[in-house]
């Protein structure tokens, strides 16, 4: 079968506490032969006649190419998207180097705002760039959709709009053109701030459109690491590890908003999105996924 969960060396067992809906997405792909209603009826059978239940107070599971809805749970509710918002950070700056407006081999300084804020001393995700050293465009999407930095958003931010607010500006304005009527942003890359809010079908609707739209940039996500300044950070999706056929999208954790991750995978020819957020462990985020 072309859908296949990795597993442990030691026990067998796929890793970690991902199974439940990576089976579930397995079981939606592998229906892909009666068609999409076919697999919605995969997905409400495991939830119904397998015993299967999802923790996470929100979430949705799309076919990519139809944009067909195959499970939902409270999937309008607003919550902290957390890091999962640097997607419409990446969207915006994708749609730039589409239409020609940057290039990727620009570069843009670290200020000492994003140094600080979402640098080293932040304590936080980071690229660990240096303070008012030059990065080029390519090399700041890697850090921030690879390593999840918060300084490698504020730099793209920054040299794009001249600063973080403007582009928020431009983040909003461009949500509401792809469709996205209840996203909020009050920054560039997720950290707590109160008007940071998204639904896990908004964030699902942002990814779908990012795969159709930007399938040379999305490969971005599959990468499974990056190394800058020194330093080697691995991908945060759990997904790209332990399920075949999983190249993207993107985790995230706050406080506020627990933990979330907005995943894609191509099973059986179909290519699946799927988002939770809201769990209260990094575990339960990758079992719930």
């Amino acid at each position: 079968m072309a859908a296949i969960l990795r597993t442990s060396r030691s026990s067998g067992r796929p890793y970690g506490r991902f199974w439940p809906i990576a089976a579930v997405l397995v079981m939606a792909g592998l229906a892909l032969g009666g068609g999409v209603h076919a697999a919605n009826n995969s997905v409400q059978g495991a939830k119904k006649d397998e015993g299967y239940e999802i923790d996470a107070p929100t979430a949705i599971l799309i076919e990519a190419k139809s944009g067909s809805i195959l499970f939902e749970k409270n999937s309008d509710e607003l919550r902290a998207p957390s890091s999962m918002m640097k997607l419409m950070t990446a969207e915006v700056v994708f749609n730039a180097l589409k239409k020609g407006d940057i290039k990727l081999t620009d570069e843009y300084r670290i200020s000492e705002y994003a140094w600080r804020k979402g640098g080293a001393p932040s304590g936080g995700s980071t690229m660990f760039a240096a303070i008012n050293s030059k990065v080029s465009v390519d090399d700041l999407l890697h850090g921030a959709l690879i390593q999840s930095g918060n300084d490698s958003c504020i730099a793209l931010a920054e040299g794009m709009a001249g600063s973080e607010r403007d582009f928020v500006a431009l983040m909003t304005k461009r949500a509401r053109e792809l469709g996205l009527t209840k996203s909020t942003f009050g920054n560039s890359n997720g950290l707590p701030d109160p008007v940071n809010k998204m639904t896990v079908r908004e964030l699902g609707m942002l990814a779908r459109h990012i795969i159709l739209t930007y399938p040379d940039n999305y490969k971005l996500f599959g990468e499974r690491e990056f190394t800058w300044n020194k330093i080697r950070q691995q991908n945060r999706n759990p997904l790209l590890t332990m399920l075949e056929g999983a190249d993207g999208l993107k985790t995230g954790y706050t406080k506020e908003g627990g933990y979330g991750m907005v995943g894609s995978a191509v099973q059986n020819g179909m290519r699946l999105i799927v988002v939770v957020n809201g769990l209260e462990d990094a575990d339960d985020r990758a079992a719930e996924a």
